[in-house]
């Protein structure tokens, strides 16, 4: 399979008045997990073009096992601000920072802490 697991569909809401169709469970080695792109809470969209909309769970279910093996995914990623409600990216993407983004950011500020300690050190 696709490595996770899904809730929804106009059969089994996950949210009250909403049958869109929700990761539940990312399995641990699976390939979504594997992958690293989707997170649980995500709202999956379409899959491989075929939009999700309006679908029993069980439907949906269906199109993922039959999704092949090279899988596209349009999400829309459940972000939660530290102090507010749930809100959701506008277009429906996948998002979030790139790995070098917070990286490399962060090694510069270790590379200048430690030339301070160093220089402080020296002085000493």
């Amino acid at each position: 399979g696709l490595g996770f697991n899904i809730v929804g569909g106009t059969d089994q809401q996950h949210n009250y008045n909403d049958s869109s169709i929700y990761v539940s469970r990312i399995k641990k080695d699976g390939a979504a997990y594997l992958d690293g792109r989707l997170q649980e809470g995500d709202k999956i969209l379409a899959v491989n073009g075929k939009d999700l909309k309006d679908l029993r769970h069980k439907d949906a279910v269906e199109l993922f096992r039959n999704a092949g093996y090279d899988v596209s995914l349009k999400i829309q990623r459940r972000l939660q601000p530290q102090n507010g409600p749930v809100g959701h990216q506008s277009d429906g993407e996948s998002g979030g920072l790139p790995l070098a983004a917070i990286l490399v950011p962060g090694l510069a500020l270790a590379a200048a802490a430690v030339w301070i300690l160093l220089r402080y050190r020296q002085r000493m």
